[in-house]
């Protein structure tokens, strides 16, 4: 009964999120994030120093989903939430923590070889994306440079946005918001997260999640910024949100291009 539970809740093959998963969901990325910053406390490191590095990493995940997704790789409980995200950061710490190892045994940047590691795990994934639909490509990039070039233009304006780290986070999330829109009001496809998909139908559009995305992220930043003193707590909480934003974003615009 427990294991049933367990594996239709959680373990699961079907798209979509309960709000039952996303709270627990929730809760285990919360204590996951917890213990990371403990992680980075002890390696003596600044998770601030990898908004780059990471990139390929979270770009491994997302292209590997939407492999899933085209039919182009099997549909396993590796290969999809949480199995997928669990497994690409576990090999993430791991580069995380091979390359301080290499930089205090051969003085190379940490940051470069855990990107180096990051981007040579996702090669496989380039080489198995077949034919790309340039037409939503563009979609997408034009509407999130649109939704974007405000908050570029205006970022020497607003002291929270001149700090390169948030307005990077925000364009992440703007790039999630442009992506599902694309996706869910020109392509048909559906929205699998609780909140967005309520907000989604009660408007009838997904462009909801433009304002929604603005205003959470950019309270969040506030709040971390005003109130997180510890260096270390602060960006790793910053590095959680840029990921949830990209991680999804890359994901739906990959989708997008290798299924239309």
């Amino acid at each position: 009964m427990i294991v049933e539970f367990i594996q239709e809740n959680f373990l699961y093959l079907h798209p979509g999120y309960t709000l039952l998963n996303t709270i627990v969901f929730g809760i285990i990325l919360g204590l996951a994030i917890l213990a990371i910053i403990h992680m980075f406390q002890w390696l003596k490191k600044d998770p601030g120093e990898l908004f780059l590095s990471i990139i390929p990493f979270i770009f491994f995940g997302s292209s590997a989903r939407a492999l899933v997704d085209n039919g182009l790789y099997p549909l396993t409980l590796f290969l999809v939430t949480p199995g997928l995200y669990v497994l690409t950061s576990l090999y993430t710490i791991f580069a995380l923590i091979f390359s301080i190892y290499l930089e205090k045994k051969k003085g190379w940047d940490y940051r470069y070889t855990m990107f180096t590691m990051g981007a040579l795990i996702c090669v496989p994934n380039i080489l198995s994306m077949e034919h790309i639909n340039l037409i939503p490509f563009f979609q997408v990039l034009g509407s999130w440079a649109l939704i974007s070039a405000p908050f570029v233009i205006l970022r020497n304006k607003w002291w929270l946005l001149k700090d390169k780290v948030n307005l990077g986070i925000l364009m992440a999330h703007l790039l999630d918001a442009s992506s599902t829109f694309i996706a869910v009001d020109f392509y048909g496809y559906g929205e699998q997260h609780v909140l967005p998909n309520t907000l989604t139908q009660l408007v009838n559009t997904a462009a909801v999640m433009f304002p929604l995305k603005i205003t959470i992220i950019l309270a969040a930043l506030y709040i971390i910024d005003t109130n997180v003193k510890d260096n270390i707590t602060r960006n790793m909480l910053k590095l959680a949100i840029f990921i949830l934003g990209l991680a999804p974003g890359l994901r739906n615009f990959l989708s997008l291009g290798m299924g239309t």
